[in-house]
């Protein structure tokens, strides 16, 4: 089959020239026709043929700044001022899609996922016979994947040491963080951790599958056999001896050449998180994907392997924010490569151009933000999204989504006990989301869902029992619905508004698996719904069935659910003597609070779009000042001598 490289790199020289042997002309293919060029008349017989220097000129000029653009850094001067040498990518220039965007099968080895691909086929031809089930999940198959602790383990005596230059830039680039006195743990530790000379750390945990590597590092203080590729999903590696460290323990986390081998990278930056304290910096340090191909090519991903060093930082760059989100700060990627080494950008000729130019080296780094331990009054959005850092199942976009619909409802809390309630319950968001996240595939949007989750995490009586998640998945349809309320409940409101069905639901859902009154509660609201949607027509004969249906169990819901306020004789007797206007009046307040809570959302979002618009105006200002500042200054910090120097050509 013709790889894509092949057809490109036909196009590529199409562009330029061929020969048309009916016409013993030489064409030139310029994208609008081919013109005929007179043969040429040497002896020297023509291989190939390039566009007229006035074509090719323009065009290697344009392909040269376009180059030059591309690597130009994404940071500004102040950040690189800041920190060490070799920044290209600073905090405010990665952007990100709202979910993961990598498939699973991306961080997989090609051999695991050719033989999955080879069993698939099989089992189409033989119609499904003679071989068992395969799984939906694109794990490779028991009997293809690679047995990482085996495979490592017979490496002994195999070097991973990266060359002297490269080695040096990450020793340089370490210096810059690293203290004397700190506690450092390493991922995917081997022989050496390029550490600053002289350096006199407190602690230097090594954690991976290289016994043998590792014993030979002298600056390793404590060993742990750890298989980093063992993980719990969406909570981080499956490690006793790991967890047994304690979280908020270590200054520092390395992790140097170790990303490539990496089947689950999300969990190891989560548990790298939650093992670093507060403002503990991680550095994930990596260099090209052919430096270690021919000793350890087995055992890498298919990431790695086709993707370029340019995409290698943003995917490293993507593990600190889909582990943690906000949680890490500052993040920065850096290209510390040694003097005439180029990134290897994936083209035919990348190869060629870094041939005997030693080893390029880069880092991606972030620090772990402070947690709040209480939400505070002042910025409960700020405080409750930090709560939410680490939870597992939902999506960054959901994230955004129920922090500040969780932010009003703190706000418009009453006491002190439903606040704190509301800090409580965001741990029960993601036993929601495990059945929201099936939603997806229906005409339940992500906003909907985020409505509903925030309304169930701030009623305080649900717990996400058993009983109520089974309850909300049945209210959703992802179970069959029960005859005895589920399915009269869905068929008799059949024509409300989704919104309004969704606040039905967060009403209802919270009353499963409490006490015999309110069971007793539930039968009756549910039994009591036809009676009461036939009365309110009887009284509203023009009113539309959705709003019957709205305001029928907006009714019930208020006094037949709760247990002690209505039994349902009181409440037909009360409804009964209801008036076409009384019920007219109560319909327009509840469709009052449905359009405030909307007027509500949108001055919130208009109040944050102006703050972050004048928190934008304020860091202009500031860094035109600093600009103006820097231009007037006659002394400049020499990181290299360590000394201030006067700027040449300024007195």
């Amino acid at each position: 089959m013709t790889s894509y490289k092949s057809i490109a790199l036909a196009a590529f020289l199409s562009g330029y020239g061929a020969v048309i042997p009916a016409t013993g002309f030489v064409a030139v293919r310029d994208n609008r026709n081919i013109m005929p060029v007179a043969p040429s008349t040497s002896s020297t017989s023509l291989r190939a043929f390039g566009p007229p220097p006035m074509i090719i000129g323009p065009m290697i000029k344009k392909m040269r700044e376009e180059k030059a653009k591309k690597n130009m850094p994404l940071a500004s001067e102040d950040e690189r001022d800041a920190e060490a040498p070799g920044l290209r990518v600073g905090k405010g220039a990665w952007k990100w899609p709202p979910v993961w965007p990598y498939d699973q099968e991306m961080f997989m080895r090609k051999e695991e996922i050719v033989n999955k691909q080879q069993q698939s086929a099989l089992k189409g031809m033989l119609g499904g016979g003679g071989l068992p089930d395969l799984p939906d999940s694109p794990e490779a198959a028991p009997d293809t994947a690679l047995d990482v602790k085996k495979y490592w383990a017979e490496k002994t005596g195999v070097s991973t040491d990266i060359n002297e230059e490269a080695a040096n830039k990450l020793r340089s680039h370490y210096s810059y963080y690293l203290r004397d006195g700190m506690s450092v743990l390493e991922f995917g530790a081997a022989e050496n951790s390029y550490l600053p000379d002289g350096i006199k750390l407190g602690r230097h945990v090594g954690v991976g599958l290289s016994l043998d590597q590792m014993a030979q590092n002298p600056a390793i203080t404590e060993t742990m056999e750890v298989d980093l590729n063992k993980v719990v999903a969406e909570r981080g590696v499956d490690s006793d001896e790991l967890k047994a460290l304690g979280a908020n323990t270590f200054d520092v986390v390395l992790m140097a050449n170790t990303l490539d081998f990496l089947e689950n990278p999300r969990e190891v930056f989560k548990s790298a998180w939650q093992l670093l304290k507060p403002g503990g910096i991680m550095m994930a340090s990596f260099t090209s994907r052919d430096a270690y191909s021919d000793k350890f090519g087995k055992a890498q991903t298919k990431m790695w392997q086709e993707f370029n060093d340019d995409q290698h930082m943003w995917i490293a760059g993507s593990c600190f924010q889909f582990s943690a989100g906000d949680g890490w700060e500052g993040l920065k990627g850096f290209d510390i490569s040694p003097d005439g080494v180029k990134m290897d950008e994936g083209g035919p000729f990348s190869k060629l151009m870094n041939r005997n130019k030693g080893m390029p080296m880069y880092v991606v780094q972030a620090r772990k933000g402070i947690q709040d331990e209480a939400i505070d009054e002042n910025d409960p959005e700020k405080s409750i999204r930090s709560k939410m850092w680490m939870l597992p199942t939902m999506e960054e976009r959901d994230k955004t989504l129920v922090a500040p619909r969780l932010a009003r409802s703190f706000e418009a809390a009453k006491t002190e006990e439903e606040k704190q309630l509301i800090g409580e319950h965001i741990e029960t968001l993601p036993a929601i989301y495990e059945s929201l996240v099936k939603m997806d595939q229906f005409a339940f949007t992500f906003s909907m869902q985020a409505q509903l989750a925030a309304d169930l995490a701030r009623d305080p009586n649900f717990t996400a029992s058993e009983e109520q998640m089974l309850s909300l998945k049945e209210g959703l349809g992802l179970r069959t619905p029960g005859d005895e309320f589920w399915m009269p409940v869905g068929t008799l409101t059949a024509s409300m508004d989704p919104e309004d069905k969704i606040n039905l639901l967060s009403h209802i859902v919270p009353r499963f698996g409490g006490n015999p009154e309110q069971e007793a509660a539930l039968q009756a609201f549910v039994s009591a719904l036809k009676p009461t949607f036939a009365t309110i027509k009887s009284k509203c004969p023009g009113m539309s069935e959705g709003d019957i249906q709205l305001l029928g169990t907006e009714l019930l819901a208020a006094e037949i659910l709760q247990p002690g306020r209505s039994t349902r004789e009181q409440f037909a007797a009360w409804l009964g003597a209801m008036t076409e206007p009384d019920l007219m009046s109560y319909l327009r307040r509840r469709k009052m609070f449905k359009e405030d809570a909307v007027a509500e959302m949108k001055t919130m979002q208009e109040e944050r779009a102006a703050e972050e618009a004048r928190v934008e105006e304020e860091k202009q200002k500031m860094m035109e000042q600093t600009r103006k500042a820097r231009e007037d200054r006659s002394m400049r910090f020499n990181p290299e001598t360590g000394k201030m120097e006067e700027i040449k050509g300024k007195k």
